[in-house]
């Protein structure tokens, strides 16, 4: 999916929604484990509910990886259900050296067509450019996370600034505005600002709004650029909002909710 395409999606759908699809077996409605793919039932039955109000699905691979070759079953299943004007994400969180990364990108932009992938930028340069060998795909690239653990590494003060900012300021030179976006954590959301003044113009994938607790309004206060610029996920705020045969009634509706609360934000900032 290029930048522009994207950015349509967000304006018509009036929404910067990202449903995070962490499935997990022991969490999914008892009912659905009498189907021959519960993983895919339950995925299947959330798109359903809710790809009027989002403009992204992130599939968190480690759930998938967990359950062997069904789960990568279940996963390839999803990814085909999802509708092709709906931006996709494998959460893997890769990160090795150039031809192992080759075989990352192959992977998920050549065998499973994902639109984007997420990225570990330790080893750096020649670790992410494998992926930007593919047309219209995106790297996502870790750079501030919403984890407790988190500020370990990337607080830590280097050539006068956080590591995270340098990070930013290197990788910003690998690609560009339309083959890289960044993981910023929305519980750090007030340090969005000098963010910012590093990638003015880069999107933005904003885990932890919901059941993480943090807030829509300071992600786009301090993130929001004059495209929109953020993808704000949401995972078990939505997908788990009912472990009843309700359980898709009940994703639609906070899913809905947050749509509604992001159409109010893309009103206020004069993007749509």
């Amino acid at each position: 999916m290029t930048r522009s395409e994207l950015i349509a999606q967000i304006k018509v759908k009036k929404s910067f929604l990202c449903v995070g699809l962490d499935t997990d077996m022991d969490r999914i409605p008892k009912h659905l484990l009498d189907f021959e793919d519960p993983i895919f039932e339950f995925n299947k039955q959330i798109i359903d509910a809710t790809q009027d109000f989002c403009v992204a699905y992130k599939p968190n691979l480690a759930f998938y990886e967990s359950l062997g070759i069904d789960g990568w079953k279940s996963l390839q299943k999803t990814l085909d259900y999802i509708p092709k004007d709906v931006f996709t994400i494998a959460d893997a969180k890769r990160g090795d050296i150039g031809n192992t990364s080759s075989m990352y990108a192959k992977a998920f932009f050549e065998n499973m067509d994902f639109d984007s992938v997420t990225v570990a930028p330790y080893m750096g340069k020649d670790s992410v450019q494998p992926f930007f060998i593919y047309k219209d795909k995106w790297v996502i690239l870790l750079a501030l996370t919403s984890n407790e653990g988190g500020k370990d590494f990337q607080l830590i003060q280097s050539k006068g600034k956080p590591l995270y900012q340098e990070v930013l300021e290197t990788s910003s030179k690998w690609g560009n505005t339309s083959n890289m976006m960044y993981v910023v954590g929305a519980t750090r959301a007030d340090w969005l600002s000098e963010i910012r003044k590093t990638i003015p113009d880069h999107f933005l994938l904003v885990p932890g709004v919901g059941a993480q607790g943090g807030s829509l309004k300071d992600v786009t206060k301090y993130g929001m650029n004059k495209d929109c610029g953020l993808l704000v996920n949401s995972s078990r705020g939505i997908i788990y909002a009912s472990d009843t045969k309700d359980f898709a009634s009940a994703a639609k509706a906070e899913a809905l909710k947050l749509q509604r609360q992001m159409e109010d934000e893309l009103i206020r900032y004069h993007i749509i």
